[in-house]
């Protein structure tokens, strides 16, 4: 069996100084309609904090500084493709009113009552709760 040809990807762990999450919810496939962190592929040539950057200012208008790396999970994709997602903790340099765009529905702060509340892309609250970042 062939190897799976591995993605690179980011995500972003936004919160704000209330301890609300920024989330998006996917205006396309993969997880279409389902809610998760800012995030996307790696274009070549591109660090993993300016592909963090590019994404959340993409999907969500909104400037951050990117931090540390949390943690890592793939996910399969089609085709036998594998999403090697690298999530970085984030914190917003400017506005903090988020405008969705590029692959994003819509875009929004949630506490953790309103994340719970949410379709959320499989196993999103398990992976942010095992890292401590759920939202307050």
């Amino acid at each position: 069996m062939p190897a799976k040809r591995r993605v690179p990807c980011v995500g972003a762990l936004v919160h704000d100084d209330q301890g609300r999450l920024l989330v998006v919810r996917r205006a396309h496939e993969p997880g279409r309609g389902l809610w998760s962190v800012p995030g996307g592929r790696v274009e070549p040539g591109e660090s993993d904090p300016v592909a963090v950057e590019r994404e959340v200012l993409e999907e969500t208008g909104l400037h951050v500084t990117v931090g540390i790396r949390v943690g890592t999970v793939v996910r399969d994709g089609p085709s036998g493709t594998s999403y090697d997602i690298r999530d970085y903790a984030c914190i917003v340099a400017g506005p903090t009113s988020p405008v969705p765009g590029d692959d994003a529905a819509e875009a929004r702060w949630v506490s953790r009552g309103e994340l719970a509340e949410l379709d959320l892309v499989e196993q999103l609250w398990d992976t942010l709760e095992q890292w401590g970042m759920l939202p307050r």
